[in-house]
């Protein structure tokens, strides 16, 4: 009986030992909730194994394939730090305010050495790809945005994720028609792929 006891209490603690480890590191866990956002090529371990034909039919259909990748549902996306953007949004030509983690913070999360040159490939549930620089989106300080106006973004809209940048800070991208401003910046956004420059 006592044995049982202590088994019981030393998997109590290792199990609370367990949690605060991975409290502590929460980049190498595996998403709880449905994954939102899929990041491929030069990470770091990853967090999930191969594609899976059968099961991530949206991924093969877009002709993806990968031996590894890390994956982030919501939970670890609002983990990281947040900040806050307020665009001109080009579809209604008004300011909103967009918040989320920067991408290159995300980035690194899931491994990445964002101090080596990379292209990034993000592209949108509905197959729109952008190719992006990871010194682009550093210098533009790209988020990836879950949040607009204070909530959740919704797929079917603009969500649940937005890789974007306040485009009416920079000159060059202020002085175009607002249409042409966020030709980069994927809504829908669920893959993103790391690749050598």
């Amino acid at each position: 009986m006592k044995k049982r006891h202590f088994l019981v209490a030393t998997a109590t603690a290792a199990g609370a030992t367990f949690t605060s480890a991975a409290l502590a590191a929460p980049a190498r866990q595996r998403p709880v909730g449905p994954g939102l956002l899929t990041i491929t090529g030069a990470i770091g371990r990853g967090n999930r194994g191969p594609l899976d034909k059968a099961l991530d039919q949206m991924l093969a259909k877009q002709q993806i394939t990968f031996d590894k990748a890390h994956v982030f549902d919501f939970a670890a996306l609002l983990r990281l730090p947040a900040v806050t953007i307020r665009p001109t949004v080009e579809y209604d030509a008004h300011v909103h305010t967009l918040k989320g983690p920067l991408l290159s913070e995300v980035l690194q999360a899931a491994g990445v050495d964002v101090s080596r040159p990379a292209k990034l490939v993000l592209r949108a549930v509905d197959g729109y790809t952008v190719n992006l620089s990871l010194a682009q989106a550093h210098q533009q300080r790209f988020i990836v945005a879950t949040h607009l106006d204070g909530q959740p973004m919704a797929l079917g809209g603009l969500g649940p994720l937005w890789a974007v940048f306040d485009a009416d800070r920079y000159p060059e991208m202020a002085a175009k028609p607002l249409p042409e401003r966020f030709a980069q910046c994927p809504w829908g956004l669920y893959h993103l792929a790391v690749q050598p420059a």
